[in-house]
């Protein structure tokens, strides 16, 4: 299989995904590489034309699911309920066409929408998937072949959460990050290779998992995982799982579902049901223990479930139902616009925005000022709230909706 790259790939970076190393312009995990949801595309349309982009093609038969895609090589990988159980399914980036499908786990059945919630993350050759009743699986990311799987919630003693395990997981330094959020285990750490365990830390009050997905932070000589569970977020040392750090005002009763946004030694989370959101600095201390303060607590970001980026100082993402930029620093909105409730993601000095209605817009990503460079209605909809995340990689726009991904050319060679 083969496929045309944008301009924007430099031919010495591409690898094979068999060599464990990413095309310059793959999307290999939840919010993309370095999880914050920034693309480096470049070369792509500044405006939309009437209409929208243009659509390349459409794949069906990924059955139902709230996941989104990742993208390495020759492949595209999601998660769907389809021929009786849950599925990673692997297609082909040119076409779209069902290369294979490998089951995870019995199906996942809830009143807001059947099927996983995770993404699958596909690293070193491996494809690793976590579905909404907690199992755990490892594939070889070729073939589709298992490698090893397990079910988090029966191994240390987690019960599921009210709408599924939606964890997207972790794959770090040869470890899998996951929240199981049991009795024997709040997070964990598995080998990547084995599914073993490598460390299970019980974090302070014995938090649920919650819906949101682990993070990587860097604090002095102190790497550490941050997780927004049931109860707030945590920092626990990468060596051996130790919890570090806790902080609970941005952490709401119900559910809380924004991955947390790491921007070197500080970390803004948001949660909806009226809550708010935090910026919390941390400070470490030799290479073993790590402290954190509030900067702030305020309500002009009430992320629910479409995720926030951060761009030179400014967050960006739905305040409830108002999209909304605020100064990192202060917290203080610079803008606001209404009825937008949705997901971001960002690429060459813009941003696309999903709402969960089906509308998609381009918008510049201007920290001063809503500005609107194009709009479409994504056809073909399902009867479901459109909440996979939009991706963008080699110049498309990737759009899940349950049984379907819509993919959309919008570089600037598409028009």
């Amino acid at each position: 299989m083969s496929r045309p790259f944008s301009k924007s790939v430099v031919c010495g970076l591409i690898l094979s995904v068999c060599s464990g190393s990413l095309f310059a312009a793959d999307w290999n995990q939840f919010r993309g590489p370095n999880r914050d949801n920034l693309s480096t595309e470049t070369g792509l349309l500044d405006r939309w034309p009437e209409g929208g982009p243009e659509r390349l093609w459409t794949a069906t038969g990924l059955g139902e699911g709230y996941s989104t895609v990742a993208i390495v090589g020759d492949l595209i990988y999601t998660m769907g309920n389809v021929d009786g159980g849950e599925h990673l399914i692997a297609l082909d980036r040119s076409s779209g066409d069902i290369v294979w499908k490998a089951r995870n786990g019995g199906e996942y059945r809830e009143g807001q929408g059947n099927g996983p919630r995770g993404t699958p993350t596909v690293i070193d050759g491996k494809a690793y998937c976590l579905g909404g009743n907690g199992d755990l699986g490892c594939f070889d990311a070729n073939t589709g072949d298992v490698v090893w799987q397990k079910n988090i919630l029966n191994e240390f003693g987690g019960s599921n959460i009210t709408w599924g395990i939606s964890e997207s997981v972790l794959v770090d330094d040869g470890k899998v990050i996951c929240s199981p959020g049991g009795s024997r285990g709040t997070i964990v750490a598995l080998d990547a290779a084995s599914g073993r365990t490598n460390w299970a830390s019980k974090v302070p009050e014995s938090p649920q998992a919650s819906y949101a997905s682990p993070m990587v932070a860097q604090v002095g000589r102190v790497k550490q995982y941050v997780v927004f569970t049931s109860k707030g977020i945590v920092g626990v040392r990468a060596t051996d799982g130790q919890p570090m750090w806790g902080q609970n005002k941005s952490s709401n009763g119900t559910a809380n579902c924004a991955t947390p946004l790491v921007i070197g030694s500080r970390v803004f989370s948001s949660s909806d049901y009226g809550t708010g959101c935090e910026l919390v600095e941390l400070r470490s201390q030799g290479t073993t223990t790590t402290t954190a303060r509030v900067a702030y607590f305020n309500k002009d970001m009430k992320n629910h479930h479409g995720g926030m980026i951060h761009l030179n100082g400014f967050v960006y993402g739905s305040n409830g139902d108002i999209l909304a930029c605020v100064n990192l620093r202060t917290g203080t909105p610079t803008w606001r616009e209404r009825s937008k409730k949705g997901s971001v993601v960002y690429a060459d000095n813009k941003i696309v925005f999903r709402h969960e209605g089906g509308e998609v817009f381009l918008l510049a990503a201007d920290s001063q000022s809503y500005q609107e460079l194009g709009r479409f209605n994504q056809p073909d909809r399902s009867g479901r709230p459109a909440w996979s995340h939009p991706v963008i990689a080699d110049g498309r726009l990737y759009l899940r909706d349950m049984d379907k991904l819509l993919v959309y050319e919008i570089g600037e060679s598409g028009r």
